[in-house]
């Protein structure tokens, strides 16, 4: 794994497409794209907390909606006021 590490970052691959790492891309106050997540634990309204590889996601807001949805890609619109990540302790 290690020689795929060094030949991945050689080629400048992107971390997150040959790691479970999640990856956040965020527009504005208003959308967000969160990849490489495993799973939704709670969805409000005003709360979305998604399970990801390496902890949970948090995304507080006011009339957040799950917009769209892959296995392993999502994106959430509505007025987004805050994202806290708790990491999981190895």
């Amino acid at each position: 794994m290690r020689g795929i590490n060094k030949i991945n970052r050689m080629l400048e691959i992107p971390k997150e497409t040959y790691t479970n790492e999640p990856k956040i891309t965020i527009t504005g106050f208003n959308e967000l794209i969160i990849e490489n997540y495993k799973g939704i634990l709670g969805y409000e309204d005003y709360y979305i907390k998604l399970s990801t590889y390496i902890g949970s996601i948090n995304i507080n807001g006011f009339g957040l909606n799950l917009d769209k949805m892959t296995e392993d890609c999502l994106k959430i619109t509505g007025k987004i006021e805050s994202i806290d990540i708790e990491r999981q302790i190895e």
